[in-house]
């Protein structure tokens, strides 16, 4: 009753994010501080691509090029120029938008699984060229030892540098949830649900899918600069195919469309893998695509989308400053 008061005052929302921020700050208290730092960056990652899956319609398995991309160039900026880390990662999140610019223009005019695959093609390019390009990337080995130096100040404890990231991570969320509840996001979702008529309206589809393709891959090349630096270290991992299908199912756990469903799915995975390989369970994969089918059969909307449709139904099930009806008494009548 109280969330759903909150919910038709307008307050929700500012309850949601005043939660989530304090959830937020004391996560490294919770858990193990690079798994929480884990769950941070894989959390915007995840919100990045709900905004092309979730309010443009369109699915991305190419996602990986702009997060082990940007790993790859915000190694590259923090171990050769001797930059603070923040420069880095802005340097490889804006590497991630320059990427998406030809990779976007060829792929947008595209739709379902056309789309889908394109991407993917273009994402299994960049890791090519990330294993064959050894001088820079490492190959196989990666990039190792990428310094967190921020003014002097010693981060290499993983604790203290989940606080000096996690700015990084809290404006990227903001943007991504400023994104959708712009103008620009309301032309998103109508693309979404009938781009004939968008286009109809005058509206330049392409143009806006573009855009959200590149804004898209900027958040993700944040996540991914932020994953690199706390880590220490850029591998073949990131940019591997299996990088964007995992987070398309941290996307689809939490709830397509819901924005904030993306951080549960994200801390729903990464806290399952953490467990069983902590256990010794070398087939994380298997249990983790069992549990997968499982909640997708159970919670069809995912797990924040299927919260929040249910809390939908029960406000409008019981009115506004009306309590449920009572069960009639039934009365009776003269013979």
């Amino acid at each position: 009753m109280i969330l759903s008061r909150l919910a038709r005052s307008g307050r929700g929302g500012t309850l949601l994010l005043v939660v989530g921020l304090l959830a937020a700050l004391a996560l490294p208290w919770l858990i193990y501080p690079p798994v929480a730092l884990d769950v941070a960056c894989w959390a915007l990652f995840a919100a990045a691509v709900d905004i092309l899956l979730g309010f443009t319609g369109l699915l991305s398995f190419g996602h990986a090029a702009f997060w082990g991309g940007s790993a790859y160039c915000t190694g590259l900026i923090a171990l050769h120029s001797g930059m603070p880390f923040p420069v880095a990662i802005i340097g490889g999140a804006a590497f991630a938008a320059l990427l998406a610019l030809p990779i976007g223009f060829l792929s947008v005019r595209l739709s379902g699984i056309y789309f889908a695959m394109v991407t993917l093609a273009f994402a299994q390019m960049i890791y090519f060229v990330a294993n064959q390009w050894r001088d820079v990337t490492g190959g196989e080995n990666g990039l190792q030892g990428i310094p967190r130096e921020l003014f002097g100040l010693d981060l290499s404890e993983p604790f203290f540098f989940y606080y000096a990231g996690l700015p990084f991570v809290l404006a990227g969320l903001f943007v991504a949830w400023r994104i959708v509840r712009s103008p620009f996001g309301r032309v998103l979702m109508s693309i979404r649900d009938n781009p004939a008529r968008a286009r109809a309206l005058g509206y330049p589809v392409d143009r806006y899918k573009l855009l959200a393709f590149v804004l898209s891959a900027a958040l993700s090349g944040i996540a991914g600069g932020v994953f690199a630096i706390g880590h220490g270290f850029a591998s073949l991992d990131g940019v591997y195919w299996t990088t964007s299908g995992q987070v398309v199912m941290m996307v689809i756990l939490g709830g397509i469309g819901t924005l904030w469903g993306g951080a549960i799915g994200a801390a729903l995975v990464v806290q399952l893998q953490d467990f069983l390989a902590s256990a010794g369970f070398e087939e994380t994969g298997i249990v983790t695509g069992a549990i997968f089918i499982v909640s997708v059969l159970l919670f069809r909307r995912g797990v924040w989308g299927t919260a929040r449709h249910l809390l939908g139904s029960r406000r409008r099930a019981v009115p506004s400053g009306e309590a449920a009806p009572e069960p009639s008494t039934p009365v009776d009548t003269p013979a």
